[in-house]
């Protein structure tokens, strides 16, 4: 019951048609009561004009000589305005029954006898009948109003005393539950086609490809749970959309940094070629400086399509992810220990920060290790010698944090928004030194992989903090 009488919109359109019929029913019973109200007034009207009497009403005095004055016969002959006179002997009026309405106290043979004809110029209607008395003879008298008897004797059945024709009635109540019935049905197909409209409307837009549409409902259950998911899928169609739109706007720029990060090396890599075949490279030390600058662009070139090969293959829906749960913090350190060589050649000062008991995660080793290698390599190729490293392992009860911060030149502000993005480096000029500027973006992608996450901040000290975050 208690779903029954909710709001609207939280109701069910069984319940809500349910309530609807019976407000049908109870606006059609009322109706009724009003219709039969309307005759009966009508009648009654009728009936007080024509002043009719009970058409049951007994016109003979013998009918009342066994229950004189409680009879059911003596009240129906009260309220028809008669009365009973009992006369003795004599003829005298000794004892009435009723209200007696002349004045006339004893009779002679002759007006009794003339009086029980029963002419139409009568006043009253008279029956005459005996009642013997233990003592003496007595005579009951029966007086009834003319007019009454003429009607009540001779009536027709009660139709012919409607203030209408019978099929007046039966047109109009007919009439009255018709145009109920048609207020009601349209009220009912209305409630139901206002939500559905507007559901039509909204469709129509969303196939003209406007998927900003977003349509609201004030309609039973069933209705608000159709615009509540019409609303969620616009919302996944206008996100897909938009994400399908940015990932071909992404495509096409990676597409022409691909091509302009591949031909500055490869111009390289032919003018050096064409000086060594041409014969300018006369010296062994002028060779085997060409045949070095050959060299090092090749393995950008190498390292370059390497990187685009594991971002492609990130994407790719075949992409295995070897998820286990490992110790972080001997998996840290093995990774810092790999790159040490390095940080010692480049003057680093390395600060490592691991926790002594074991601390345990769900990741992917691969993945992983290629993430916090990248953006180690990152810190040691963009900052001067010298620069603070620091790598730290905190834990927290749902999730493990891993912190590679440094105190080098930082990363401007303006490249943050865009920084995980392909083909984004450090250098804002985009200077042919560094990296091929696909690795944050793997980076990210590796992250967001193993269900975890990857961003930037700026510490007090340290400019430079990235944050990776991974379940436990």
């Amino acid at each position: 019951m208690k779903r029954l009488w909710s709001n609207r919109d939280q109701r069910p359109l069984q319940s809500s048609l349910t309530l609807d019929f019976l407000l049908f029913i109870c606006i059609l019973f009322f109706l009724v009561i009003v219709y039969y109200l309307f005759i009966n007034l009508d009648v009654t009207h009728m009936f007080e004009k024509n002043k009719i009497a009970d058409p049951e009403l007994k016109v003979e005095a013998s009918a009342y000589r066994d229950n004189l004055e409680h009879g059911i016969e003596t009240k129906r002959l009260l309220r028809s305005g008669g009365w009973i006179e009992i006369l003795g002997q004599d003829k005298k009026v000794i004892d009435v029954v009723g209200e007696k309405k002349d004045d006339v106290t004893q009779y002679t043979d002759n007006q009794l006898l003339n009086n029980l004809e029963n002419g139409e110029d009568q006043a009253y209607f008279y029956s005459l009948t005996t009642r013997n008395n233990e003592n003496e003879s007595e005579w009951l008298l029966l007086k009834i109003p003319r007019e009454v008897i003429d009607i009540s004797i001779n009536s027709d059945p009660l139709v012919e005393y409607f203030n209408h024709s019978l099929s007046y009635y039966v047109f109009l109540g007919v009439g009255m539950v018709l145009l109920l019935i048609i207020v009601y049905s349209y009220w009912v197909a209305r409630r139901i086609r206002k939500p559905l409209r507007i559901i039509t409307l909204g469709l129509k837009q969303m196939i003209e490809g406007n998927y900003d549409t977003r349509i609201s409902l004030y309609a039973e259950k069933e209705f608000s749970q159709i615009g509540e998911t019409f609303n969620y899928m616009a919302d996944v169609i206008e996100k897909t959309t938009k994400e399908k739109r940015q990932a071909e706007e992404s495509k096409k720029r990676m597409m022409v940094d691909l091509s302009h990060d591949l031909k500055t090396p490869i111009t390289s890599i032919q003018g050096f070629a064409q000086a060594l075949v041409e014969g300018r490279g006369e010296d062994e030390e002028r060779q085997k400086r060409y045949l070095t600058y050959i060299y090092n662009k090749s393995s950008q070139v190498t390292k370059l399509i390497q990187n685009m090969v594991e971002l492609l293959k990130i994407d790719s829906p075949d992409f295995l992810l070897r998820m286990e749960r490992h110790e972080l913090g001997e998996f840290i350190r093995e990774i810092v220990a790999d790159s040490y060589g390095e940080i010692e050649q480049k003057n680093f000062i390395l600060q490592l920060n691991v926790p002594e008991q074991e601390v345990f995660a769900s990741f992917d080793a691969e993945l992983l290790s290629s993430v916090v290698h990248n953006l180690i390599s990152n810190a040691l190729t963009y900052n001067p010698p010298g620069t603070h490293l620091r790598v730290e392992v905190i834990p927290s009860e749902s999730e493990v944090t891993i912190e590679i911060a440094d105190t080098g030149v930082g990363i401007p502000e303006e490249l943050w928004s865009t920084l995980f993005d392909p083909f984004v480096r450090g250098d804002k000029a985009r200077s042919t030194t560094g990296g091929t500027g696909l690795g944050l973006s793997i980076a990210m992608k590796n992250t967001e992989k193993m269900g975890g996450t990857l961003h930037l901040s700026r510490g007090k000290k340290e400019p430079t903090v990235f944050t990776i975050r991974i379940p436990k």
